[in-house]
């Protein structure tokens, strides 16, 4: 197994983990920004309150994504695992 095959292996591990932590982490970013918004407009400066619509949209964009998500991951490890004979030989 060369330099280039794990370096390979490790690109398409990254670029999985990115585009399925995307859906989650953008929910979590939108509601945060629009709790910081309604905060400022209305300077309510209550620390709970910019928590929990987060953890609401981050659950929920889990649930929502979460099939597409385990698929992803599934596809990802199928292939490596049917791959482990070309990388060692």
């Amino acid at each position: 197994m060369g330099e280039a095959v794990v370096l390979d292996i490790g690109r398409q591990a990254l670029y999985t983990v990115i585009i399925v932590v995307m859906p989650v982490l953008g929910a979590g970013l939108i509601t945060g920004l629009l709790v910081a918004i309604f905060q400022a407009t209305t300077q309510i400066q209550e620390q709970t309150l910019a928590f929990v619509p987060k953890i609401f949209a981050v659950l929920g964009s889990i649930a929502f994504f979460g099939p597409w998500i385990m698929t992803t991951v599934v596809e990802f490890v199928q292939e490596l695992l049917q791959n482990i004979p070309t990388y060692i030989g």
